[in-house]
């Protein structure tokens, strides 16, 4: 799957993948925790890096032993396996983390809201369309025989992120379902964020609604064949999810006061809850079944980003190569989340019939994405998001600068009442 996108404090990010995901500046730090320097002298907090990079290799984990030998039948069981789908809903909840952290200081200080909306979308989408043409070619050109072959409609219905509306286009990479999702997010916070919605009882009462409509409409949306109409509008409005974004959001509203502490584990506990519901398979003949592993650790990640929001950096645990290391990956942890998984399957199934054993199959995998998630972020993301961000400042932006002093800054709710 995707998130999701990568936070900064000083410069724009995008939130994301499945990125859903990520990003390749900084982290921002919305919590009041002092914030800490890591060894490459920035003020991102390495808790942040520390959780994008568990969170993707989760990711690579489970389509790298499970999804892969799933899908492929002609690429041999790994030893070890992990069947949860986690790490891409766990990058969406860190998604929503720094939307809501950054679209307030991005609407603020950086000539607008507008201009903080176009620099996710800088970030996120150039990124993805190299990606989804390479994984194209790969699977067009570099793929064994039998395996599937995407046409040129294939290919612009993937650019068009079409998968979810009509479920006759296939996905040239699974990991691309939350790219959607997350745009659709950074569209909503750009829009809501300094009306009535964006704060106080207006937030809440949106909050608890992204939780209660999913829930009751669940059963209608799983006894429902799935080529059906009301299918294809739930699964394009990205429905099935939206209880991971109001989880990141609350995570945020506690470690900046605006939400207490009672009325944020109610939250919590109905957002893992409507996980274990959303994510659950209803068989007329089997009966309902839940993944209850994947639903505890998604528990355990959300517990995680709450710590790292409300207490201290965790550098403090972590040698300085350790932290180097960790940096690095969290800044190319966007292009590693769009670029391994149909290469890797690819490069997989060609070293195996080379002789390569199943465990050296996954650590190829995840070198791969490795490799490059680096040149996806060094030659594509960074240069064409400065490029895109000086043409809006340049162009549009030269019409909406926004004065800090001038743009309200509504502070927390009163007593942080729940």
């Amino acid at each position: 799957m995707t998130d999701f996108a990568r936070p900064a404090e000083a410069t724009e990010a995008v939130e994301a993948v499945a990125a859903p995901v990520l990003t390749s500046d900084g982290a921002a730090t919305a919590a009041p925790a002092r914030t800490e320097r890591t060894a490459g002298g920035s003020g991102r907090r390495l808790s942040w890096d520390v959780l994008r990079v568990v969170f993707v290799l989760l990711v690579i984990l489970y389509h790298s032993t499970f999804i892969g030998p799933l899908v492929y039948h002609d690429i041999i069981p790994k030893n070890l396996v992990f069947p949860h789908q986690v790490g891409a809903s766990l990058l969406l909840v860190l998604s929503a983390y720094f939307v809501a952290a950054t679209v307030r200081r991005g609407g603020a200080r950086r000539g607008g809201t507008a201009r903080w909306w176009w620099g996710k979308i800088a970030r996120l989408m150039p990124a993805f369309f190299v990606a989804t043409v390479n994984a194209w070619i790969f699977l067009r050109y570099l793929a064994p025989d039998g395996w599937y072959l995407p046409g040129k409609r294939d290919l612009v219905a993937n650019l068009l992120m079409l998968w979810h509306w009509d479920g006759r286009w296939g996905y040239v990479d699974g990991s691309y379902w939350t790219i959607p999702l997350q745009l659709m997010a950074f569209c909503l916070a750009a829009v809501i964020w300094r009306g009535r919605l964006g704060r106080g009882v207006g937030l809440r009462v949106l909050m608890w609604a992204a939780l209660i409509v999913p829930a009751l409409q669940w059963h209608h949306l799983a006894t429902r064949a799935p080529g059906s109409y009301y299918a294809m509008l739930a699964d394009g409005a990205g429905i099935f999810r939206w209880h991971l974004f109001v989880a990141g959001v609350a995570v945020w509203m506690v470690s900046t006061g605006r939400l207490g502490r009672r009325h944020f584990v109610a939250i919590e506990l109905v957002a893992v809850a409507e996980h274990a519901l959303q994510t659950s398979v209803l068989d007329p003949t089997a009966g309902w079944s839940t993944d209850w592993i994947a639903v505890g650790l998604i528990a355990l990640g959300i517990l995680a980003m709450t710590g790292a929001a409300l207490g201290p950096d965790w550098d403090r645990w972590i040698p300085p190569v350790g932290r180097r290391a960790i940096t690095w990956l969290a800044g190319i942890s966007y292009g590693v989340f769009l670029t391994h998984q149909t290469v890797g399957y690819v490069v997989m199934r060609r070293l195996q019939q080379l002789g390569v054993g199943p465990t050296l199959q996954t650590g190829f995998m995840i070198l791969t994405g490795v490799l490059a998630g680096w040149l996806l972020t060094r030659f594509v993301e960074r240069p064409l998001h400065r490029r895109l961000m000086r043409a809006w400042d340049v162009g549009p932006g030269r019409y909406g600068r926004v004065d800090l002093a001038s743009v309200p800054m509504p502070g927390p709710s009163r007593a942080t009442r729940s």
